[in-house]
This record gives structure tokens, C-alpha cells and sequence, in this order.
């Protein structure tokens, strides 16, 4: 393969590099995971401390799926051993230690806090002077921590920072005096990175951080934020961990970083209430129009607001000393990525892994825009099987089928179900779009779904080759009274449980855990009301009469799939028995009950094609 010429600077980072070797304690964490990504790509070994063997085999698969198969050496450390529990004489060779670890939590006991972040602080640096090397230490403390001076809390101040401020940020302040103290006595060169909000990737938005402005975020999306926090000048600066890691990366390495502290943030971050409705309009959610000053958040009780009082210190409108960082930026060629975009990729990754409920992997997960509807896909987006999910479920209902499927599959959420936003009003012109650049689709339609899939089947019968019916319901007795009392369906969905759910449609409370991600759904605003609107339609006499009609004029290949327990009617079994499979004891959504065997018949129909 041939390159092009290399830069003196990459050349100078490239030669750096080879004489480094770098210790990361908190590699497991959020910011340290694509710290290691981030080093090894510039060939730098790195040597990732980790609490126990299952925490690292986790992250050496995080890696693995990031593309860092070597490189990277594994060792335990014990953050209750005065030494860390680790062999110096291993370590003999490290050139740089990132200081990562820590608690991170909000409402920590204090002593939780102290021996996490303050203990855990000075005994990195303790173990970085037993070193021959004297590596230098990077550690990692905070935008708002590092404004409060290099101040050593101690005695009555201590306390009242602890009172004021809660555990975590207080014990943070704690951490990064006492590091910057120990040292200097120590004699260990550091530099202190001070970094905001961390965001998710810039270019996927991946992000495993949950708390803070992302709890914010999650609460915009599910409408439950009540009230903007703050005021039209309340600013909490965001960062994306690419950058982040990339600023990270070489400061150990330059003299001109020595005993500084460095800001790393985005001084574009719009502010608060500016940024929650650009992504409220992003996820096409209403935003509140009630805006509450922080002072009365304060008085009200926690129960009301649901907010935690340790976040309410960052909500402020402090700007702070980015300029050395923004020139050692240039000086090394960093651009922060574009604010916004990269902003509204991370809320997209937060609602489409339902903000932590689901880890990343496969199948993929992701937002795609389907005739001006914002649509939730499951898969790959240009696979030539399709699956449009029943009512009252979602995509994920249909996930195990996914992840296991052989060939790409792709399950997306209906327009205002799920993860989806629009309506009925959208579902004309919906079923064109998304389908509209797959001329030999396999299309599959699951209860509901499957009376919009046999439409667009009638419509366009020449681009598909295959259609396949799971439980239609037009098919089927006519339903009970929740598609009957579109007011009953709507109240009961709305308020119904994992497990009542389960018991009602799957016969078996145990099953909730399956349904969790659906009844989050049904609380959305709107959301129950749209489904009870659709059963009831569903439901109408004359239209199923009309469904079933084209389903025996379709001239293109048709596979009807349903439950022992959830069978057609007698007419429809005797007019569609030749291509009817049944799976014995199921029920009306095989998928959760009896994914094995709907997998066997659904990819033995696409073997066949």
C-alpha cells in the first residue's frame, strides 16, 4: 500500500510514541475505554488496570468491537491496598499514568466518596513516584472542580464544601488539591485535564454515561421533564469523548503541560434551555414552556422535581478558562467537531439504547428518516427482509429474532409507535419511502403490521418476492374489548405493567421482563391512545372483510404463520391452508414465546427464495 508523505508533526508523534508506555486506571470506564482506543491508535502500549478479571474480559470485548484486538495488557488492581495491589516491578517500564478512576455517582455517603476519588488520587501518585521512571500522571478531574482554586480542603472549610456541595463534587475538589499536593512532594510530574460534560462520539454519538445532562435528556424524551432547568444564561458545556481522547492523548508527552491544568470543553455548547429544545425538536417532543430558576428548584421538594440536589451546582452560568487548552488544541492540530450535529447524534444513540437499558452491539440500532418521519430501525436499513411489528408491542419485541436471524434483517417501529414519531396521518406515503430502494424485499408484517404490509403488497406486488403474514389479525376472531372501547384500551394501556401485560398477551407473568421496553412506550404521551385507536380500527367488520379479500386476489407468494393457540378463523384456515404454518402451543407472539421455531420457519421461507 502506498502513503503519502508523513508531516514533521506526525513524525515527532509517531517517535514519542514509540518510547511510551501508558498505565490507565479507569480504563473501564466511560472516558477510559476510548482513552485505550485512542492510544493504541497512536501506538502507544497501553497497560489497562481494572478491579477484577470479569471487568476486564468486558472491556477487552468493548475493545475488540472497536477495533483494538492488541496492544493492550490487562492487570488487576485493588483500590483498598495502600499499593494498589499491583507489582511495581511490572510496571517498571510505564512512561504515563491516566488517573480515570473514581467514584462517579450522585448521592454517595461521603466516606464513599473520599476513598473512591481522594484515596484512590493519592496513592496513584504515590505509586507513580516508587516508579523508576517517573511517569507522568495525568489526572482527570472536572470543569467545576478545577475552578475552585488549588486549594487543599481541610477542617472546617472541607466540611462545608462537603455540606454544600454533596459528596461527589466536594470529594472531586478533595482529589484534585490533594493529587496536585502529594505531587509536589512526591516530586511526580502531572498535569490536571479538567473536561465538562462528556458527550458521546462525535461522528456515532455512542455514549455509556447516564447521569447528569443525560438523565436530563432521558427525562425530555419520555415527557417527563416538567420545566427547563434554569435560565436563558444557565450553561453546562458538553465535550465529546473523541475529542476528549484525542486532547488526552499526547499531553503527557510535552514539557509545556507540566504541572498545568487544562479546560476541555465546547465553549459552543449552547445554553440549557437552548440545547434541550433543539433536541426536544430533534426527538419531535413537545419541550416544556415552563422554565424554573434554580433557586426554585431548590425550595421544592425532591419528590416534585425528581431532581437529584447535588446536580443543581452545575447549573450556573459560569464560563471558564478554555484559551490554553483551545491553543494546545491548534498547536497539535485538534478541532472540536461541530457542535449541534454532534449534540443531536448523541441524543439519538441515548433514545435509541434507551438510555442504558440496552447495551451497544448488534443488531444495530438507530433513527432513520422515512417520509419526513423520524423512524426507530432495528438492523440493517437496506437489509431485503423487512418486519413490521404487532400492536400494542415495539421493534424489540422482535430483537432475539434479529440478533439470530442468518441474513440482515430489519424491524423498524410503525410511525408513532415504539421509538417513532408521526401518526396514522404518516403511514400512507411511509411504507414507499422506507421500501422504495429494495426492489426483492421479503416482507414480513406481524399482527397489525401485517394488514400494512399485504397493502403495500397489493400496491406493489412486482417489488416483492415474498410476503409472509405473522398472526394477521383480520384474519382472526374478531378481538376482545379492548379493541372495542378505544377509551378502556387507552386507559389501561397507559397505566398496565410489565407483568399484567405479560399475563394478558403472553399467558405468563414471568415473560414481563420481555415486555419492559414496550410498556415504556405506552407511557409516552399520545402513544397509548394512538394503539387504542388502531385496535379499534383494526377491529372494524368491513374492514377486515376488505383485507381479507386481497390477501386471495395477491397474485405474488404469500406464507401465513400463526399459533396453535391463536388461530384463524375457520374460513380464513380453509381458504389460506396451503400456505398456513401453525407452531404447536403458541400463541399470538411467537417471537417472545416461541422464537425458536418462528426463526426456523421464517428463514427456511428465505432459503427458499
Amino acid at each position: 500500500m502506498t502513503t503519502g508523505p508523513v508531516s514533521a508533526a506526525e513524525a515527532a508523534v509517531a517517535e514519542r510514541s514509540s518510547r511510551r508506555t501508558a498505565l490507565v486506571f479507569g480504563s473501564t470506564g466511560f472516558i477510559g475505554r476510548w482513552l485505550v482506543v485512542e492510544l493504541v491508535a497512536q501506538g502507544v502500549p497501553v497497560i489497562a488496570a481494572v478491579r477484577t478479571q470479569a471487568s476486564g474480559e468486558t472491556l477487552r470485548r468493548w475493545l475488540g468491537a472497536h477495533g483494538v484486538e492488541t496492544g493492550v495488557e490487562f492487570i488487576e488492581a485493588d483500590f483498598q491496598a495502600a499499593d494498589l495491589g499491583v507489582d511495581d516491578a511490572a510496571l517498571a517500564g510505564t512512561t504515563e499514568i491516566h488517573n480515570l478512576a473514581g467514584a462517579f455517582r450522585f448521592g454517595m455517603p461521603e466516606q464513599e466518596a473520599y476513598d473512591g476519588n481522594v484515596v484512590t488520587g493519592r496513592r496513584i501518585v504515590e505509586l507513580a513516584a516508587r516508579l523508576p521512571r517517573r511517569p507522568r500522571v495525568v489526572h482527570v478531574s472536572g470543569y467545576r472542580v478545577g475552578s475552585h482554586g488549588d486549594t487543599v480542603l481541610t477542617g472546617e472549610a472541607r466540611a462545608a464544601a462537603y455540606r454544600r456541595l454533596g459528596a461527589y463534587e466536594a470529594s472531586k475538589i478533595e482529589a484534585d488539591g490533594v493529587v496536585k499536593q502529594t505531587a509536589t512532594e512526591l516530586g511526580v510530574p502531572y498535569t490536571i485535564v479538567n473536561p465538562s460534560t462528556v458527550s458521546g462520539h462525535s461522528g456515532t454519538g455512542e455514549s455509556e454515561q447516564q447521569i447528569g445532562l443525560a438523565a436530563t435528556v432521558r427525562d425530555l424524551w419520555q415527557g417527563r421533564l416538567a420545566a427547563l432547568p434554569g435560565n436563558a444564561e444557565t450553561f453546562v458545556p458538553v465535550v465529546t469523548i473523541d475529542y476528549l481522547a484525542k486532547f488526552m492523548a499526547p499531553v503527557p508527552t510535552l514539557d509545556e503541560t507540566r504541572g498545568k491544568s487544562y479546560w476541555v470543553l465546547d465553549d459552543d455548547t449552547p445554553g440549557l434551555r437552548e440545547m434541550l429544545t433543539l433536541i426536544g425538536r430533534h426527538y419531535r417532543v413537545r419541550e416544556p414552556r415552563l422554565s424554573l430558576p434554580v433557586g426554585v428548584i431548590r425550595k421544592l421538594p425532591r419528590g416534585l422535581t425528581k431532581v437529584d440536589p447535588e446536580t443543581l451546582s452545575f447549573l450556573d452560568s459560569a464560563r471558564y478558562p478554555t484559551a490554553e487548552a483551545q491553543e494546545l488544541a491548534v498547536r497539535h492540530g485538534l478541532v472540536q467537531p461541530e457542535t449541534v450535529p454532534a449534540l443531536l447524534r448523541w441524543a439519538d444513540y441515548l433514545a435509541a439504547h434507551r438510555f442504558g437499558a440496552v447495551r451497544p452491539g448488534d443488531p444495530v440500532r438507530r433513527f432513520i428518516d422515512v417520509a419526513g418521519t423520524r423512524t426507530f430501525s432495528l438492523g440493517n436499513p437496506d437489509a431485503d427482509t423487512v418486519v413490521l411489528p404487532p400492536l400494542p408491542l415495539n421493534a424489540d419485541s422482535w430483537a432475539e429474532i434479529a440478533n439470530a436471524f442468518p441474513d440482515d434483517l430489519q424491524v423498524v417501529d410503525l410511525p408513532g409507535l415504539g421509538l417513532s414519531s408521526g401518526d396514522v396521518s404518516n403511514w400512507t406515503r411511509w411504507p414507499e419511502d422506507l421500501l422504495a430502494h429494495r426492489p426483492n424485499v421479503h416482507l414480513i408484517g406481524h399482527s397489525i403490521g401485517a394488514a400494512y404490509a399485504l397493502e403495500y403488497a397489493a400496491s406493489y406486488p412486482d417489488k416483492l418476492n415474498r410476503l409472509t403474514l405473522v398472526a394477521p389479525a383480520f384474519l382472526q376472531p374478531r378481538a376482545g374489548a379492548l379493541a372495542r372501547s378505544r377509551l378502556v384500551a387507552t386507559l389501561w394501556l397507559r397505566r398496565t405493567s410489565p407483568e399484567s401485560l405479560a399475563a394478558r398477551l403472553l399467558g405468563d407473568k414471568d415473560l414481563a421482563p420481555k415486555l419492559t421496553s414496550s410498556v415504556q412506550d405506552l407511557r409516552r404521551p399520545t402513544t397509548a391512545r394512538r394503539i387504542a385507536n388502531l385496535l379499534h380500527h383494526g377491529a372494524n367488520p368491513t374492514r377486515r372483510a376488505a383485507l381479507a379479500q386481497t390477501l386471495a386476489a395477491y397474485p405474488g407468494r404469500v406464507h401465513l404463520i400463526t399459533g396453535e393457540q391463536d388461530p384463524l378463523t375457520p374460513a380464513a384456515t380453509a381458504a389460506f391452508q396451503n400456505t398456513l404454518t401453525t407452531i404447536p402451543n403458541a400463541g399470538h407472539y411467537p417471537q417472545l414465546t416461541h422464537p425458536t421455531e418462528l426463526l426456523r420457519h421464517l428463514t427456511s421461507a428465505t432459503a427458499a427464495l
